[in-house]
């Protein structure tokens, strides 16, 4: 696995910080981001303090198919078809009634082979993200698939999944707007002021920039610096923490070019074998 790691394009060495938070996909953690594979490449790896949970942008292979605009759903998420990104595993646009429900609670149960990590999401913080995960967990999106991302840093400790091909590129085909925090506070590590506390149990979309939330998610199992770029949208219960910590423990796999990394695929290979959602209502 430790082989889908090299395409990250900005995965740096941990040296220098980045600066953005992308997808926590093909993530390169600048300085403490989360990003996701995109052709902008994502989570620079970090310096000091690292806080990129990117998204790597896939190669543009379907370039030919922006020949039409993409498909843009109608109702307030405005989910929208991203031509240039294929999905990574074939799912429709997430449905988008004029009345998106913003409020109350939904509780998923991702079936790990490393035990249960259950989520409980919150649809008042982030209600078209809610509305998208649910979607992907009903179309059975993140069935059989791997949690290609661990990272070890002092300032950024995530389990990054959701991406179907775990190459940290892969997406659901479809992008949709930011929900992000203005509440959290000031994280003590960064003397600059501008990143803030994503504390252990925090439940959060990587990207790959602004506006550019797909699939893939991270799962914060120790208090984390990051600048507010990440949209989160619910929180790890006590048990699916347990199940992190043992996933955590494992550390990252060693690579040729890096003995001991702190950020790359787990050690302790991470499966998602099924996401469930659960239907009663609290």
């Amino acid at each position: 696995m430790s082989s889908e790691l090299e395409p990250r394009p900005a995965v740096a060495a941990p040296r220098r910080p980045v600066r953005a938070l992308t997808r926590l996909a093909g993530v390169a953690v600048l300085a403490g981001a989360l990003v996701v594979g995109s052709s902008v490449t994502a989570l620079a790896a970090p310096g000091p303090s690292a806080d990129s949970v990117r998204v790597s942008a896939a190669p543009s292979a379907a370039a030919d198919a922006a020949t039409r605009p993409p498909r843009t759903t109608h109702g307030p998420c405005a989910y929208t078809e991203t031509p240039d990104e294929p999905a990574a595993r074939p799912v429709p646009l997430p449905p988008d009634p004029r009345r998106t429900p913003a409020r109350g609670s939904v509780r998923v149960t991702l079936a790990t082979n490393h035990g249960p990590i259950g989520l409980t999401l919150d649809r008042a913080a982030a209600p078209c993200t809610v509305q998208s995960f649910l979607h992907l967990v009903s179309k059975r999106f993140y069935d059989r698939t791997p949690c290609h991302r661990l990272t070890g840093y002092p300032t950024l400790s995530v389990l990054q999944c959701g991406d179907p091909s775990g190459t940290g590129e892969g997406g659901p085909g479809y992008r949709y707007r930011d929900e992000l925090p203005t509440n959290l506070p000031p994280a003590p590590t960064d003397p600059t002021g501008e990143r803030r506390v994503y504390a252990r149990g925090v439940l959060a979309m990587a990207n790959a920039g602004p506006d550019t939330n797909g699939s893939q998610f991270f799962l914060v199992y120790a208090n984390s610096a990051l600048r507010p770029n990440y949209t989160i949208f619910g929180e790890v219960d006590s048990a699916g923490l347990a199940t992190l910590d043992r996933i955590a423990a494992g550390g990252v796999a060693p690579t040729a070019e890096d003995p001991a990394p702190v950020d790359g695929a787990p050690a302790l290979p991470v499966t998602i074998r099924k996401a469930v959602r659960w239907h009663h209502h609290h």
